[in-house]
């Protein structure tokens, strides 16, 4: 499911890697609404949230959600860089490390995470960590299946965002 590259990938394969991604994007939406009454695996409302507060001279809430923009950002940009960087010395194995981190990332939100509210210190700090994985998800998942498989909106497009920020790197 994720080794299979460009013409060797199937419909079947897409097929797969769509349900494991709609899994755990929904383990991560809910764990995300119950911890701190907040979606986390998008950026869409976020940034709606963003504008909505700026019209409002609400900067102090506007600049939370801008920042929960910016760590999907940050995590899809992680995903590709890190691919990239393991794909240089070991092509057959990029996705290993983001798939590493983000699975350390909602396992750690998991154990360690409480029920918060998410104008607290730790609400945000579930959030963020929330939305970073997700990130890396959603960059990894467009990556690997050539933009088949992936997110709409905002989120789509903050993840091809910090796809081509990330190449940057290896021009």
């Amino acid at each position: 499911m994720f080794r299979h590259q460009g013409k060797n990938r199937t419909f079947i394969h897409d097929l797969r890697l769509a349900t494991l991604l709609s899994f755990v994007a929904g383990i991560v939406n809910i764990t995300g609404v119950l911890a701190v009454n907040t979606l986390t695996t998008n950026v869409t409302g976020h940034f709606a949230f963003f504008a909505e507060e700026v019209i409002k001279y609400n900067y102090a809430a506007a600049f939370s959600f801008f920042v929960f923009t910016l760590f999907f950002l940050m995590g899809a940009f992680t995903s590709n860089f890190l691919s990239e960087l393991v794909a240089i010395k070991r092509p057959g194995l990029p996705h290993v490390i983001p798939i590493a981190l983000e699975i350390a990332i909602l396992t750690t939100v998991g154990f360690f995470g409480m029920q918060s509210d998410l104008s607290s210190v730790e609400g945000k700090l579930i959030a963020f960590s929330m939305l970073f994985g997700m990130g890396i998800q959603n960059a990894l998942v467009t990556k690997i299946s050539k933009s088949t498989v992936r997110t709409t909106h905002l989120t789509g497009l903050f993840t091809d965002l910090g796809i081509e920020l990330s190449q940057l790197f290896f021009l």
